[in-house]
């Protein structure tokens, strides 16, 4: 397991840090760090960036994929916007989460509420250089919905 350095930033005390609810889970639960008593009112069709009063400092090489939390999208209709967002090992400001509400009622985000989960991931940086042509393969130019056509 690697530790990865969090500032907990004021808004952001007495909540939980981001932890792995089961042993087996890849994600790690985030938390909503808006004020007491005074939820963030998400209106059908509406999208927010909600705090999470975390900063974090992501191992070089390393991502964090900022994922929609399957429970808030099958009960409520609310998701992660812009699926699966991004954070870069280089970014030292605030985590937030950019929810969207697809469904048909307002949906309240409490404090503490566990609004998306973060996968730490490997990567690869690459560099695309221009070829005359690819190499072949057994899909070669099939597109969407190619496979499995039998």
């Amino acid at each position: 397991m690697t530790d990865v350095p969090v500032t907990v930033l004021p808004h952001g005390e007495g909540l939980q840090l981001p932890a792995h609810a089961t042993p087996d889970a890849a994600g790690l639960d985030l938390r909503a760090a808006v004020p007491e008593g005074k939820p963030l009112a998400l209106a059908p069709g509406a999208f927010a960036l909600v705090p999470t009063g975390l900063k974090i400092a992501l191992p070089a090489g390393t991502e964090g994929q900022v994922r929609p939390r399957s429970g808030l999208a099958f009960k409520h209709g609310v998701t992660v916007l812009n699926s699966p967002g991004t954070i870069d090992s280089g970014y030292r400001g605030e985590v937030g989460v950019l929810l969207i509400n697809h469904g048909p009622e307002t949906f309240h985000v409490a404090r503490g509420e566990r609004i998306a989960q973060l996968v730490v991931a490997r990567y690869e940086q690459v560099r695309f250089t221009p070829a005359e042509s690819l190499d072949a393969t057994e899909r070669g130019v099939g597109g969407f919905g190619s496979t499995g056509t039998a």
